[in-house]
């Protein structure tokens, strides 16, 4: 068996496709980074319809929203194709430069609670490496 390392090329990670390193199926690990209350749920028009889907441990897809108008950090919360809400404005800066750079994120439902006519959902975000 050798034990000499492959230098990565062009070449290379043309044969390991568009996915790179991750195609190869290297281990990854999920870091917890803090837990939110989920911003603007009031604004989701489908939150009352969604909010008995939206378990604990749903998990929430986080995208970048550079051209957002408030706010340049922005971070939009996704139910399958519904935008529930955005990762506080307060909390979004490192997180958003890290997406930003290519980390991959994603928020998990802790909790959610009506309060008059208001959704307060708390999450969990999560970086995998």
């Amino acid at each position: 068996m050798s034990r000499n390392l492959t230098t990565l090329d062009s070449k290379l990670l043309a044969i390991l496709g568009t996915g790179g390193l991750n195609s190869i199926g290297l281990p990854k690990r999920e870091i917890f980074l803090l837990d939110i209350v989920v911003a603007g749920t009031s604004f989701c028009k489908e939150i009352n319809d969604i909010a008995q889907t939206l378990g604990k441990d749903t998990l929430l897809r986080m995208v970048r929203k550079p051209k957002n108008e408030y706010d340049q950090y922005a971070i939009a919360l996704f139910w399958d194709k519904i935008q529930v809400g955005w990762v506080p404005q307060e909390l979004n800066l490192i997180i958003s430069r890290l997406m930003d750079a290519g980390k991959e994120f994603y928020a998990k439902v802790t909790s959610k609670k009506l309060i008059n006519n208001w959704w307060c959902i708390g999450a969990q975000i999560y970086m995998v490496e």
